[in-house]
């Protein structure tokens, strides 16, 4: 037993390490661990600063030290190595959110690769977010791992309670994630992760502006016995770059993170977001003047105990209200809904030396109370008249095995929602990544997915908008191959993919003359696309451009088919056909630092342009370029900022007769209490 045992293969993880003798790693006789991200294509991830160390005589030395944190990432049931995942995924970590010059998540998504965003007012009231020439429906959108899809339209799934200083990293995954995010990744999936460890005492920001724009953030951290806390208010507000695109928003996130034995942990979050927002011609150019607010309450409690065998379960809870009026302080087209949706998960994982088997449950109920989404109450529950429900229940098994320079991966995902009936579905998935060298990585992946009718699908009438009958769920099926390098100096990437959507779910109408958009199932989408990008680290070469300096270039293009059957459609065929975007990051002096954010887009499809409020005929969207600046100023644990928005004051509009802001200058101070 003795000698079993002392033959069997164990993991060394090492957070760092110098240019020194390491060859006695091999007389170890073990698998040894160093956490190089070299496996997925991590477009926003931080370059590995070489630092400087003060030798015992005070003269400063250039030592050769190298960040080799692992990072891992949710893009499986359970939490791996960035190398061990074989779907393209985005990371977008905390020093980049410093150093970016935006306002909300939804501002910080518009450079990321491949991500479609689509706004309608300032600084992400709201916004319609996509990933890979998909809908805005067809995306998880999770809060730490509690998935907080709104079930009533995509249109409202960021609206959630968290601040730009909140957050530690945003992961992104790339294609059909169902086996990793449940049902609604039919497209992709973003995963919000805050900050959990106390290691400040406190955080507070005050920001103004052009057009009136007034923001503040504050955040406490306190650490009680074994629990970690956090408060963090966040608070903004503009009277508009247009006529009615006013808004005011309010964010509230409470965190506490129980440390156990053993490394397990419990993290209970509590968080409420309140928008007021003019909404502009936002979903019909025939009313400028429609206005919204919306509330959203957040609770969940996430465990994760053991190690060799893992156990994580989930429970959560979110309710959303919405105050939708057609046109703004007459109460004409005035609709109210409130949403619940409450689930649980659990996920059993296994370490062996076959590998890593995970078995996951999930089961999540979604109700909606309306005056207009549901079908008609007994009785009226205050001022809501008509109610639906549906409950979605999913049980997945995955397995990773690594051998030599192979990491296999196969999954399932078995699915039920009452909105099928008794029908059960399979959704499987595969996977394989292949490192040839430490540097370099190739990796392939198959996978299918789904997507439910939200609510407004299914319900939604009005004096512009009709529903059709008998709404089937989305199908997709995607195929990826991609490959990576990452060196000291520059990582590159290149990812191919082709996706089969089926039954798309769209808004069209026959004839330009029809009064109506009415919801209906396409028969089919087909996407297919090409993402690449390079990010060169200039720290070792260029050291007067300071440590952190960095260029990231990257460019996406796609092609989308769809059978419409000659009926015009909104959204579907609408996409982001060419995106580039390029990001530079550069020290000026001493504490003060750059960086200019630049991108090129060019979406294909049309719109009803709306002159007067008369329709003057369709329009093709035209490509436009826009360029923002950010400085940043530290001195000690003071920092200045000064953004630039759209500095040559493109004009330009995401969607067709909703034009987005010009020239925007913004400033602001922060302090970090040690």
């Amino acid at each position: 037993m003795d000698q079993k045992r002392f033959n069997e293969q164990k993991a060394y993880r090492f957070k760092r390490f110098m240019r020194k003798g390491y060859s006695a790693f091999n007389s170890m006789h073990r698998l040894v661990n160093i956490g190089v991200v070299v496996g997925c294509a991590i477009t926003f991830l931080p370059g590995s600063p070489v630092t400087a160390q003060t030798s015992a005589n005070g003269e400063q030395q250039k030592a050769s030290e190298k960040e080799l944190d692992e990072v891992t990432v949710t893009a499986s049931r359970i939490e791996l190595p960035v190398n061990q995942t074989a779907k393209l995924v985005t990371v977008i970590a905390k020093e980049q959110i410093e150093q970016a010059p935006v306002q909300s998540i939804q501002d910080l998504l518009v450079y990321a690769a491949n991500i479609d965003v689509v706004q309608r007012g300032g600084h992400g009231v709201q916004a319609d977010i996509s990933i890979r020439g998909g809908s805005f429906d067809q995306n998880a959108v999770l809060l730490n791992g509690v998935n907080l899809s709104n079930a009533q339209t995509g249109h409202y799934s960021f609206d959630i309670p968290v601040n730009l200083s909140d957050i530690e990293r945003i992961e992104i995954i790339h294609g059909p994630s169902a086996l990793v995010y449940g049902s609604s990744a039919f497209s992709g999936g973003i995963n919000i992760i805050t900050k959990k460890n106390a290691d400040h005492k406190a955080y507070a920001s005050v920001e103004a502006g052009m057009h009136k724009l007034r923001g503040m953030e504050v955040r406490g951290a306190a650490k009680t016995g074994i629990a970690a806390n956090s408060l963090s208010v966040g608070y903004s507000s503009s009277s508009g770059y247009i006529a009615n695109s006013d808004y005011d928003v309010y964010n509230v996130l409470w965190q506490t993170r129980f440390s156990l034995e053993n490394d397990s942990k419990l993290d209970l979050q509590l968080g409420y977001n309140d928008k007021q927002y003019g909404a502009n011609t936002f979903y019909s150019p025939k009313f400028p003047n429609q206005y919204e607010r919306t509330s959203t309450y957040v609770g969940s409690l996430k465990g994760e105990f053991g190690s060799k065998i893992k156990i994580v379960p989930i429970i959560y809870w979110n309710r959303h209200h919405d105050q939708y009026d057609l046109v703004k302080d007459t109460g004409y087209g005035r609709n109210y809904h409130r949403s619940d949706t409450y689930g649980a998960n659990l996920v059993f994982s296994y370490r062996s030396k076959f590998g890593n088997t995970s078995l996951g449950g999930e089961l999540r109920r979604e109700d909606m109370m309306s005056t207009v989404l549901g079908t008609l109450m007994v009785e009226p529950h205050r001022k809501y008249t008509v109610y639906d429900d549906r409950t979605n229940a999913g049980v997945s098994f995955e397995h990773t095995y690594s051998i030599e320079k192979f990491v296999l991966s196969a999954g399932a995902m078995m699915n039920h929602n009452t909105l099928q009936g008794g029908q059960y579905r399979f959704y499987p998935s595969v996977s394989a990544t292949y490192r040839p060298t430490d540097k370099v990585g190739i990796s392939s992946s198959w996978s299918k997915s789904t997507r439910m009718p939200t609510f407004t699908d299914l319900y939604y009438k009005t004096a512009t908008h009709n529903t059709g009958n008998d709404l089937k769920p989305e199908k997709s099926e995607s195929l990826e191959l991609g490959a990576k390098y990452n060196g000291s100096f520059f990582s590159a990437y290149i990812t191919g993919f082709l996706l089969w959507g089926r039954d798309i779910i769209d808004w069209v109408k026959e004839k330009p003359a029809d009064e109506k958009w009415t919801s209906w199932n396409m028969s089919k989408t087909d996407t297919k696309g090409v993402e690449t990008g390079v990010k060169f680290r200039f720290g070792d070469i260029l050291p007067a451009l300071g440590d952190k300096s960095s260029l990231a270039l990257d460019y996406t293009r796609m092609h989308q088919d769809g059978d419409t059957k000659g009926l015009i459609s909104i959204y579907s065929l609408n996409y982001l056909r060419d995106k580039f975007t390029a990001k530079f990051n550069h020290q000026i002096y001493k504490g003060l630092s750059a960086g200019w954010y630049f991108r090129v887009q060019k979406r294909m499809g049309a719109y009803e342009k709306y002159e007067n409020l008369i329709k003057t005929g369709d329009e093709h969207y035209p490509a436009f370029s826009t360029l923002d600046l950010k400085l940043n100023c530290e001195y000690k644990d003071v920092v200045f900022n000064l953004n630039l928005n759209n500095l040559y004051n493109t004009h330009y509009f995401d969607t067709g007769n909703i034009p987005q802001a010009g020239f925007w200058l913004t400033g602001g101070i922060s302090y970090t209490f040690r």
